[in-house]
């Protein structure tokens, strides 16, 4: 395909053809002006076809083997007759740009099932890691037929604000028997979370998972749930053994189940919608800033001033924000 044309995109991804789908996420990840309003237009002619999926986010501590255990739910579901889109947002170097996880060879087992979508996304210099354009590859993935979506994150950290306000369900993995438990996660992101698993449970760590699973438990309990009806359970799970595994599954869809029938899940999406229509419009205003002209003659001026404590941060920011609307 020599031309940019969105209805032959639209109608690739629809058709699921592998190799559209894999060109429209690249056209909606690309920084490049034609590109970007190019992927605008496919994005509106596929919305009306996605929003049905399940959306999962899965972030967890050094070493509790989130690679493992998505591979191990997703093989799961697709054995239960789901289509499962991974998209695992990597850190980005920020000296050469470049992703320095490679999700495919972590994930051999899964990448080889036609069921099953894994798209590594570099994170470049979005705040908190969380790819800027992981929103709309979800809801191409979605039209393409694929009903559970996995988000993965690149640890715990701001990435997980980020990733709550995208997904239906968010889950963080835990380690048993790496110290004190408690303190492993801030208390922040057990806020954010609708369960908690406590992964490896297996051979001679079983009993130590158990005894995390009753700290966090007790943790839980002290902090304010997001939702009026449900309570943030605390799972344990060998993703090596698959034990577990389903009854992870089972309670995902239970909260989707009660949040559907409050109607806080439409709300939520709602909210979500409106968020993602805020981030782009700061992104935008920030992109429209910098290429400004005005903007770039005096913006080496206006930061030197300001790191020698001639002008101050609130005045320099309103001179070049002046710029705009000159």
């Amino acid at each position: 395909m020599t031309s940019y044309d969105p209805k032959q995109y639209v109608q690739g991804v629809l058709d699921q053809d592998r190799r559209l789908l894999a060109k429209t996420i690249t056209l909606v990840e690309s920084s490049r002006s034609d590109h970007q309003e190019v992927a605008r237009e496919i994005i509106e002619g596929l919305l009306p076809h996605a929003g049905k999926a399940t959306r999962l986010g899965v972030s967890g501590v050094p070493g509790s083997g989130k690679s493992t255990f998505i591979e191990s739910l997703g093989t799961n579901l697709i054995e239960s007759g789901h289509r499962v889109a991974v998209l695992a947002v990597d850190p980005t170097s920020k000296r050469s740009g470049g992703s320095v996880m490679a999700d495919k060879t972590r994930m051999e087992r899964l990448s080889g099932r036609q069921q099953a979508f894994i798209r590594p996304s570099p994170a470049g210099s979005t705040l908190g890691g969380v790819a800027r354009k992981t929103r709309e590859t979800m809801i191409v993935c979605e039209a393409a037929g694929f009903d559970v979506m996995i988000v993965e994150t690149v640890g715990v950290g701001q990435s997980e604000t980020a990733v709550a306000s995208m997904t239906d369900f968010f889950l963080v993995l835990m380690l048993a028997g790496a110290g004190d438990e408690i303190q492993g996660i801030k208390k922040g992101i057990l806020e954010l979370v609708d369960a908690v698993v406590i992964n490896k449970a297996d051979g001679d760590n079983i009993q130590k998972a158990e005894k995390a699973r009753r700290e966090y438990e007790t943790a839980l309990h002290f902090l304010w749930p997001a939702s009026p009806t449900w309570i943030p359970p605390v799972l344990t799970c060998s993703a090596l053994t698959m034990a577990g595994i389903e009854d992870v599954w089972q309670t995902v869809m239970d909260h989707r189940r009660r949040m559907s029938k409050t109607g806080e899940l439409e709300r939520k999406r709602k909210h979500q919608a409106l968020d993602w229509m805020w981030t782009l419009v700061e992104d935008g205003v920030r992109q429209h800033l910098y290429e400004n002209k005005q903007v770039k003659a005096a913006l080496e001026r206006i930061t030197r001033d300001v790191e020698h404590g001639r002008v101050s941060p609130s005045a320099a920011a309103g001179e070049l924000l002046g710029y705009l609307r000159s």
